[in-house]
């Protein structure tokens, strides 16, 4: 086995090409080799080729055919994996090589969930600046549904929010920041935002902005309503906008679940109340995932640096 797996690495530095790779990445996109080649701008059968040259380097078959073109095999679907990482880590190299010739000291492509985008973030992002004025910082947002593949992908560096607790777990390293908890919000016009002691019955009239399908805190949710003898709101709004979910709550009489962290500073300056009812699930780790098989750059390392110092000032 140790034979095999060196004589492959030894094939696979001295005659694998990036234009082979390519290939390989664009024949999985369009499950056909002749599109594929087209898009490369080579023929059909110097394409066939080139994947079967691949085939017997790895000494595994990459493709199955099919009367509607051809499949990867788990081989295949792996070897494409690595292929668009290894283009994701060239396209980084290059983007940050050309952010040093403009005077940016590095680079860092981040993606944040709904619970460090209104805090956490803009305290490390300021703490980074303090530090690299030059550094190029870029944010993406979104669930960990669409920040999870692109991060396993290359395209981003990092992904800061509430921590997944199940899936991708195999191939991210996760460092904890703190433990966040979930609040019951509404408008300070909603009939409960004073009352006391709110039982869930008081809670039952009214409309629920909820997550994503998606998401844990969503699947949490929906147990906790099958256990309320299968309640289903009169109204229920999915979004994961904050900014969308802050002006329906002050405009309509809902109720809207949000990390704490996500809602302090709006609740400190009193545009929205929480509820007096205990939230009875939705309590985890917010923290920072990355990939395991790779370092982070310099400017990443000093932007992981700045998460924990940004929670010690909170």
């Amino acid at each position: 086995m140790v034979g095999r797996h060196s004589r492959i690495v030894d094939r696979a530095l001295t005659r694998l090409k990036l234009r082979q790779l390519r290939l390989l990445v664009a024949v999985g996109a369009h499950g056909n080799i002749q599109n594929a080649a087209r898009e490369l701008g080579i023929s059909q059968p110097a394409a066939t080729k080139m994947i079967q040259d691949l085939e017997l380097d790895f000494e595994v078959k990459l493709f199955s055919r099919t009367n509607r073109g051809v499949i990867p095999t788990v081989f295949g679907e792996t070897l494409i994996r690595h292929g668009k990482l290894i283009f994701a880590q060239v396209s980084n190299a290059a983007q940050e090589l050309d952010d040093l010739n403009e005077g940016n000291s590095g680079r860092v492509v981040v993606g944040t969930l709904l619970a460090a985008s209104t805090s956490l973030l803009p305290t490390a992002i300021e703490i980074l600046l303090a530090d690299r004025p030059n550094v190029a910082i870029k944010i993406n947002e979104g669930t960990n549904e669409v920040l999870m593949p692109r991060l396993l992908s290359g395209e981003i560096d990092m992904v800061v929010g509430r921590l997944p607790s199940h899936r991708h777990r195999d191939k991210i390293r996760q460092e904890k920041l703190f433990e966040d908890h979930i609040l019951a919000i509404v408008g300070n016009q909603h009939p409960l935002a004073r009352r006391k002691n709110i039982s869930f019955a008081q809670a039952k009239p009214f409309g629920w902005i909820v997550p994503p399908l998606e998401t844990t805190l969503r699947r949490q949710l929906d147990h906790f309503f099958v256990g309320q003898q299968q309640y289903v709101p009169p109204v229920m709004i999915e979004s994961v906008s904050y900014l969308t979910n802050r002006a329906l709550l002050q405009s309509r009489d809902l109720i809207g679940l949000m990390p704490a962290e996500v809602v302090s500073q709006d609740v400190a300056h009193g545009y929205l109340t929480p509820l007096d009812w205990d939230v009875p699930f939705g309590q985890g780790p917010i923290g920072v995932s990355f990939r395991a098989d790779a370092d982070l750059s310099p400017a990443g390392r000093a932007f992981k640096a700045a998460l924990h110092q940004a929670v010690q000032q909170k």
